[in-house]
């Protein structure tokens, strides 16, 4: 299939559907249109079109249409919210519900053109971008002139927005968002109204996702139309910019445990640690379990940097999100099995082991597996959860096995032929404040409100590093192969 320049559109990286996602409230003269319209619309060459309508407690006889069209369209899936909680709240449960590796959300209002989704593909199925924005107020084939003080409001919250989150987007509010499925899945949506659209964009950019813009058609309504947001959404949304711009919830904790294994250190926890082993680092790297937030942010470029997870989803976010990196290489291998590192004895000159040791079944034959792909000379950074005195419910909650004593940790590295040449304490405050608690920190939701303040606290922690003696939470050890 061809875009609208003729060029050929190809699919890539495993994408075989696209689900999108229609929220629907109140739209009975609107919605059989809407539906028809996508239903028609173009795909490129191999891709299968999911359709969800999730009716959002409509009281104007939507939902007999919405019946009408099952019949007509048998594979069309309809869902229905007994009463109506909001567009979030309808995006949420669609997005639950959707099958495709890629998602996108489609009003039924149809101020937005189905026929150009290959455009809004395309930087997806290339490679290119977690996640797409169609643009009204980018060059467009068309767009209807409407309301000048509506869309003053849209240009301020769309500066407002990125002011929090560093980004360049021409237009925030947008409803055509697409993004790959594992990226809507794994991140919980809190606004049920059109707080919507700020929260996922402080989300994806708090995720470091690759977003590219397109620009589109926008055939938009008047009020007499149909229009329902007000200028009442305009104030939430504020409020929805600023706070989400502070807190950092950019994943579902639930998800995230199920499909991308434990390695989750927050952004600022990774990025600290990046700049205090930065001085150690090689130019062949491998990184080890690189987690949600791996330590490659921050130490690219090099001349090679190999990064490894156990399980497809947390290489798949891997690989999207170092897919432009010219040295960079993603992989699925298990630090506990010798055959996936056959092909890369002394391979490195740096091993970056971060959090890992204390999750292995058999950490003494991880440290052995991995110890053989240095170089001669080469270097081992390990760093543990220390403290085995304080070991609770909370550690295994994160998958946690065991923690480590200094001469523990020492001895492990040790056996499989590293000399240890540093080793130091990280999160000296945080050792402190367990060392009270002890094994009392259990699991559930105050363990997950606990660890996101050890995420807002990264500054007042780093500052504790330099003033507080030691001992700290976590233990690092530079290691090197004798």
């Amino acid at each position: 299939m061809r875009d609208e320049h003729g060029q050929v559109v190809k699919t890539g990286g495993g994408i075989r559907k696209v689900s999108v996602v229609m929220p629907v409230y109140n739209e009975r003269y609107t919605v059989a249109d809407a539906v028809r319209e996508v239903l028609a619309a173009p795909l490129p060459d191999g891709l299968e079109l999911e359709l969800i309508v999730v009716d959002d407690g409509s009281t104007d006889g939507t939902r007999e249409k919405l019946e009408q069209l099952k019949v007509e369209h048998p594979a069309l899936k309809i869902l229905y919210q007994e009463i109506n909680r909001g567009k979030g709240a309808a995006v949420r449960r669609g997005i639950k519900e959707a099958t495709g590796e890629v998602i996108l959300i489609q009003d039924a209002d149809l101020e937005y053109d189905p026929r150009e989704y290959p455009k809004l593909l395309r930087p997806i199925l290339e490679g290119n971008a977690d996640v797409v924005y169609g643009s009204r107020f980018l060059s467009g084939e068309y767009r209807r002139v409407l309301l000048f003080w509506h869309s003053v409001a849209n240009r301020l919250l769309t500066t407002l927005s990125n002011m929090f989150t560093d980004l360049n987007l021409s237009d925030m509010e947008t409803c055509y968002k697409v993004a790959k499925a594992h990226l809507w899945k794994s991140m919980p949506i809190r606004c049920s109204r059109f707080g919507l659209e700020p929260e996922i964009t402080a989300k994806f950019a708090r995720r470091g996702c690759r977003i590219y813009e397109v620009p589109i058609s926008y055939r938009g309504r008047s009020y007499a139309e149909g229009k329902k947001i007000t200028w009442w959404d305009g104030v939430k949304a504020l409020f929805t910019i600023v706070f989400f711009g502070l807190v950092d919830d950019a994943y579902d904790y639930e998800y995230a445990r199920r499909h991308i294994q434990h390695a989750w250190r927050g952004l600022k926890e990774s990025r600290a640690l990046a700049r205090l082993v930065r001085p150690l680092v090689g130019e062949r790297v491998l990184e080890v379990e690189a987690g949600l937030n791996p330590l490659a942010r921050e130490l690219l470029p090099r001349e090679y940097y190999m990064l490894t997870g156990t399980r497809e989803g947390h290489v798949e976010y891997l690989r999207s999100l170092f897919s432009s990196g010219r040295r960079v290489e993603v992989c699925r291998r298990d630090a506990q099995r010798p055959e996936d590192w056959q092909d890369l004895q002394e391979a490195f000159d740096t091993v970056l082991c971060v959090q890992l040791l204390e999750e292995m079944e058999n950490d003494a034959a991880a440290v052995r597996n991995l110890a053989q792909t240095l170089a001669p000379g080469g270097r081992m950074i390990a760093a543990v959860s220390a403290h085995p005195g304080i070991f609770s419910a909370w550690d295994r909650e994160l998958g946690r096995r065991r923690r480590y004593t200094r001469e523990g940790l020492e001895s492990l590295l040790s056996e499989a032929g590293l000399e240890v040449e540093r080793i130091f304490w990280v999160n000296r405050l945080g050792y402190r404040v367990r060392k009270l608690i002890g094994r009392r920190l259990g699991s559930g939701t105050g363990t997950r409100a606990l660890r996101r303040m050890n995420e807002w606290a990264a500054g007042l922690l780093r500052a504790a590093d330099r003033l507080l003696p030691p001992p700290g939470l976590v233990l690092v050890a530079a290691a090197r192969r004798r």
